[in-house]
């Protein structure tokens, strides 16, 4: 498991001056759609995707949405971008995976429909024999999970992270509270000790220029969240880019040190961007 310790402190003395220097890059060698959870283990990297074949209509009209159809795919990598085994995760129109994360013997993956206050399931997913089990189902779009092995719970966000959730491991909410931050929308997210998570993600901002021309601009970010006190305890903004013009922390990411270097891995880039999806590796270089 990761060093969480060492990680919060890491992350606590980053900030918006902090630049994140690429160390490392890894091409996935097949087909990877639109990714959307990161997790890289010792022999393998587990990323989860949508495969979108009808595109949903109308998403924030509730009366006239529709939830598309598509493929949700868990896909299992080795450490050099090679395929090992793609897994079909979801059922019916709950076909988008969102952010995910290991509790040292399962990856946790909400996939929900892909439209605001819809449905979403949880399932688990063994990291050892890629077994696949449904853990239970809730009425909103869930975004990301996150298990906390210490207190045996679940933690989430909905569609943008504007709700944050507690969940026990049969489904039953704890509790639920709004997000005080309205600087990004969170996509994945990590374990840090009990109560406490770091999500990243992502602002699409858009001037009317840029909206005129169907163009936006991505600004990144990452915070540390924490659920006991309901606080953000500390959030940095990202502004690095792919070549293909998206943020580093669009949708998929981890975390991990080594001695005293922090290191954020990233996957931003969709199958069909300039050059596809990439793990990306950046050490962060505090000044």
């Amino acid at each position: 498991m990761r060093n969480s310790q060492e990680i919060r402190e890491s992350f606590l003395a980053c900030d918006r001056t902090t630049q994140w220097q690429l160390e490392d890059s890894i091409s996935f060698k097949f087909p990877t759609y639109h990714p959307q959870g990161l997790v890289v283990t010792e022999n393998y990297v587990f990323l989860s995707s949508v495969e979108v074949n009808e595109p949903p209509q109308n998403v924030f009209d509730p009366n006239k949405s529709t939830p598309g159809s598509g493929v949700g795919h868990l896909f299992i990598a080795n450490r050099s971008g090679s395929l090992i085994k793609d897994l079909i995760i979801g059922e019916g129109s709950m076909y988008h995976p969102g952010g995910i994360d290991f509790d040292g013997e399962d990856i946790w993956i909400p996939v929900g429909e892909y439209r605001p206050h819809a449905r979403s399931m949880v399932v688990a997913v063994n990291a050892f024999d890629f077994s696949i089990r449904e853990v239970f189902r809730i009425n909103d779009s869930i975004g990301w999970a996150v298990p906390d092995p210490e207190k045996s719970l679940i933690y989430g966000g909905n569609w943008g992270s504007r709700v944050l959730y507690v969940w026990n491991q049969k489904g039953e909410e704890i509790e639920q509270w709004k997000n005080p931050s309205h600087f990004v929308d969170y996509q994945d997210a990590i374990f840090l000790n009990s109560g406490e998570v770091i999500a990243s993600g992502i602002s699409v901002l858009l001037s009317n220029e840029e909206a005129e021309k169907q163009m936006a601009s991505e600004l990144g970010g990452l915070a540390l969240l924490d659920f006991k006190t309901k606080k953000i305890v500390h959030e940095i903004p990202i502004y690095s880019h792919t070549k293909a013009g998206h943020v580093l922390t669009r949708n998929p990411f981890s975390l991990s040190i080594t001695g005293e270097d922090l290191f954020l891995h990233v996957a931003p880039d969709d199958g069909d961007d300039l050059g596809g999806t990439s793990l990306s590796t950046y050490k962060a270089v505090r000044r």
